[in-house]
């Protein structure tokens, strides 16, 4: 008996700082809104998610500076309890390794272009809800998804994205590179998608200065042979607590066709409670010309030409 207890305690003691060198990170985000919401004629009052969600981090040192990495993301509304997707784990699911060369992922994982651009300049709520981009054009696929980061070359990092079509009829192979660069208060960043024959190329700075902050991005992409440029602006102003944002952004016609272009405007409001928590406040307005759709049908879901979206929102955000 004694040597058996000897024996566990050993294996313990191996067994303890073999843990010591795993990490587990459990977060997520916590983001709703109480809005007045109007589409054409038609204006109704609704309990918003905005991209909620819980997640899972985790890291094993392997030794020699190797790491293995996962992420598991799911996304649920806060309104009502539901899962957001089809996917339980439809924002993120992939598994890779990390080292001096780099990090490699196997799976599930958003557009690197679109996280280098659109995302990136989205400052008043994480591009999330009826305010998030309506303009953008997200080209990429997200699944069956190998994916290349190299390591911080001065602030500058690169990475490749490849989705695989796995004999799915119709379906191609879907590819893009991104790049991001940060060197003190200027951020750059831009990379080119391309999905079978649509495709989109996309550039984004960002520069701060003192309790300003200034960004934006411009967009040319192709669907179906037919062209379009896409531009947004946005700016911070912080004082305490307080953020202001403004933002405003313009398609214009595609492929020359008159009357399908629009534009977006949105004002907010945030003020931090604490680092985690926020309250904040926003007023989104949407405006498609006559031949434009650019937002769903609220009763069909369908898509709907013409006219003009707008919401005016409360609400508050904790992440953890």
């Amino acid at each position: 008996m004694k040597r058996i207890a000897l024996v566990a305690a050993l294996a313990g003691a191996v067994a303890v700082p073999a843990f010591a060198q795993s990490s587990l990170q459990v977060y997520g985000r916590l983001n709703t809104s109480v809005e007045r919401q109007r589409q054409q004629n038609e204006t109704t009052v609704k309990l918003v998610d905005n991209a909620s969600r819980l997640g899972f981090k985790g890291t094993e040192d392997l030794g020699g500076g190797l790491k293995a990495v996962f992420q598991l993301e799911h996304g649920f509304n806060v309104d009502d309890g539901k899962t957001a997707s089809a996917s339980f784990w439809g924002r993120e699911s992939w598994v890779g390794l990390a080292g001096g060369f780099g990090t490699v992922r196997f799976g599930n994982t958003p557009s690197a272009t679109y996280f280098a651009t659109a995302d990136y300049v989205s400052l008043h709520n994480h591009d999330t809800g009826s305010s998030e981009d309506k303009l953008y054009a997200y080209v990429m696929r997200t699944t069956n998804k190998v994916a290349y980061t190299t390591p911080s070359f001065g602030g500058l990092t690169l990475e490749g994205q490849y989705s695989l079509r796995e004999g799915v009829a119709g379906q191609g192979n879907a590819w893009e590179i991104a790049a991001n660069f940060d060197q003190g208060p200027l951020h750059l960043g831009g990379g080119f998608t391309r999905n079978e024959d649509d495709r989109a190329a996309t550039v984004r700075a960002l520069f701060e200065f003192g309790a300003f902050t200034f960004g934006g991005y411009y967009q040319r992409d192709e669907f179906e042979d037919e062209y379009r440029n896409n531009y947004r602006l946005a700016g911070m102003y912080t004082m305490g607590a307080s953020e202001f944002h403004l933002n405003f952004g313009y398609a214009d016609d595609r492929g020359g066709v008159d009357d399908t272009g629009a534009q977006q405007v949105t004002a907010a409001y945030n003020y931090n409670l604490s680092k985690r928590t926020k309250l904040f406040a926003f007023w989104t307005k949407v405006r498609n010309d006559d031949d434009a759709v650019y937002f769903p049908n609220e009763t069909t879901g369908g898509p709907i030409a013409g006219g003009d979206f707008s919401s005016f929102a409360l609400g508050v955000r904790h992440n953890f």
